[in-house]
């Protein structure tokens, strides 16, 4: 597509010159009866297509209808070539895009961490446009000033060499100051990129977080973070447009300078009898087709510059290494034991999450994990599910080495419910079934029963059919957690992780929940992760995770009868709860 749209954009240079050369023509030959003496293959061709010079004193109006032929040639070039290079840019922009987003899906997990949401979203839009504007618009263009300037040599020389110069005299000093033009305003262009990204940044963090930041009526705070980052914005894309004033306007006068050179050169030529009143006709002509293609070179090469900043800030995304299956990795039975075998992690060097790491978990077995904030409860069912890989040790689900087992295998077969779920905007339904899309909706409802969902879900008046908001805005945080309970469930995972996923409920649909999940449950191995004593006591067993170590594992009764943090945290939750019903009773 791209190779015919140059073939276009040639078409339309070459029938651009042959409409001036015919009004030259017309003039000295046609009406001024100058003998005709040219040398250009190209007229010699036109002439004779229209039966001679003769024939056309004799019917002037094969000029015009020759005029209005070329015109209509040019129009259909340029309809030509707009179309391909469309076609071109606009497909080019969509294999980006999709390019994009697959490798974005790829990255590891520790990546999504620290990457802001609206820089990514600015790198997969604006900065994929403004490389797709410049394919579509300025490669147009650059081929249109060589286009021209090529066929206006080929085609002025003969005429007249002197002015030719002339008239090809401007040139090399307009591009010299398009290029300088160029590099002075590529590091702006490249800032101004990178501010906007960081106000896109602000912007989607701020929408996400709304209710937050209107519960804590931090709503002039946030404004005021906004103004900044635009202001910023402001400062250099003005910057920028200073600089393009500065550039257009001298570079007019340059071009004026130009077309005013080769007019007064002209004329003086034709007075001294060296070039006929059509040449000069011509000549003038020639010079504005191929001035003002040259002059563009400057909002191509300023455009060159924004679109090397595009790409090069696409190409931070595509060149950050995808995540990657230890070589030789297989599909594997989860079913079995899961045993963890002296096992260290860390974030980062020096600062040790695990370390030395051991304990064994029977399959079907349920445990509970319990640990301060920032001990690594969650941590451990990333490592589990190869978000992040463990450095030492090793660790085994039913004797199968946790590395050799395929991550998209192993995501695909254990369900996770995290404390903050995601809901997208569909309908409850729709958001069920994303687990497994050809669940029948009897495989929903008893899913959502043992949720404790299937309730308030019927009460609604679309019942499963009702829209839930962007991020399931318009469920509460205990409504949300139990979809997304019910939504897991559906997979009939081999292994369970929630994730302090009972926080947003009750306490008594806590136990409703777990309850149910006792009198459902399957061989699948699960682990429950919260700092409620009442959502850990039922289970087969509880970890207590301190100090980058199993601190203590046992069952409640067994855990209450000695010294530890489990059942100091017990004692003050158990007192806690006495003071509430107390307050309550007054």
């Amino acid at each position: 597509m791209f190779f015919v749209a140059m073939t276009f954009s040639a078409g339309s240079a070459f029938s651009n010159f042959a409409a001036p050369l015919i009004i030259g023509i017309t003039i000295d030959n046609v009406l001024g009866n100058y003998p005709f003496e040219g040398t250009n293959i190209f007229i010699m061709w036109l002439i004779n297509a229209l039966g001679g010079i003769e024939a056309l004193g004799e019917n002037i109006w094969l000029t015009a209808a020759a005029h209005l032929i070329v015109t209509a040639m040019i129009g259909l070039f340029i309809f030509g070539r707009h179309r391909t290079i469309s076609h071109f840019g606009e497909t080019t922009a969509k294999r980006i895009k999709d390019k994009l987003y697959d490798h974005i899906q790829k990255l590891p997990y520790n990546y999504h961490v620290h990457a802001k949401a609206g820089d990514l979203i600015q790198r997969c839009t604006a900065d994929v446009e403004q490389t797709r504007r410049f394919l579509q618009v300025q490669t147009v263009e650059i081929a249109r000033a060589i286009f021209f300037t090529t066929f206006a040599l080929v085609m002025m020389i003969p005429i007249s060499t002197t002015l030719t110069w002339v008239t090809m005299g401007f040139l090399p000093i307009i591009f010299v100051f398009s290029y300088v033009f160029f590099k002075h305003c590529r590091k702006v262009f490249k800032l101004a990129d990178e501010k906007d990204g960081e106000m896109q940044a602000v912007l989607q963090e701020s929408v996400t977080g709304i209710r937050v930041v209107r519960a804590f009526g931090r709503a002039r705070f946030e404004v005021d973070k906004f103004v900044k980052k635009n202001e910023e914005f402001r400062e250099l894309d003005f910057k920028q447009m200073k600089y393009l004033s500065w550039y257009w306007g001298l570079s007019d006068v340059l071009c004026f300078a130009q077309i005013m050179t080769t007019f007064v050169v002209g004329v003086f030529l034709t007075y001294n009898g060296t070039l006929t009143v059509g040449e000069l006709v011509i000549f003038n002509l020639f010079t504005g087709m191929v001035v003002w293609p040259v002059r563009q070179l400057g909002r191509v090469l300023s455009d060159l510059g924004r679109m090397q900043v595009a790409v090069e800030r696409i190409y931070e995304v595509l060149d950050e290494p995808a995540e990657t299956d230890t070589e030789g990795a297989t599909t594997h039975d989860l079913q079995g034991d899961i045993v963890f075998e002296n096992v260290d992690f860390e974030y980062e060097e020096g600062r040790k999450v695990f370390n030395n790491l051991s304990f064994t978990v029977k399959r079907g077995e349920t445990i509970a994990v319990l640990g301060a904030t920032g001990s690594g409860k969650s941590t451990l069912m990333h490592i589990l599910l190869r978000l992040y890989d463990y450095k030492n040790g090793s660790i085994t689900i039913n004797g199968k080495e946790l590395r050799d087992i395929s991550k998209q295998h192993l995501r695909h077969n254990v369900g996770m419910v995290l404390q903050e779920p995601f809901l997208y905007s569909k309908t409850i339904m729709s958001n069920l079934k994303m687990a497994k899309d050809e669940a029948k909706d009897p495989e929903v409802y008893d899913a959502t029963k043992t949720a404790s969902a299937h309730g308030f879900i019927t009460e609604f008046e679309e019942g499963y059919e009702t829209l839930v908001g962007e991020r399931g805005t318009t469920l509460s945080g205990g409504q949300k957690q139990r979809v997304a309970i019910a939504r897991t469930l559906i997979k009939n995972s081999e292994l369970l992780i929630f994730d302090d996923s009972l926080s947003a409920v009750d306490t008594e649909t806590d136990a409703q929940i777990r309850q149910a999940l006792a009198e459902n449950k399957s061989d699948a191995t699960t682990f429950i992760i919260s700092q409620r004593i009442t959502t850990l006591m039922n289970a087969d067993r509880i970890f207590v995770i301190e100090n980058g170590g199993l601190a203590d594992a046992g069952t409640h009764e067994e855990l209450l009868a000695r010294e530890g943090l489990y059942k100091r945290i017990w004692e003050i939750q158990a007192m806690l709860e006495q003071d509430f019903e107390e307050e309550a009773g007054e």
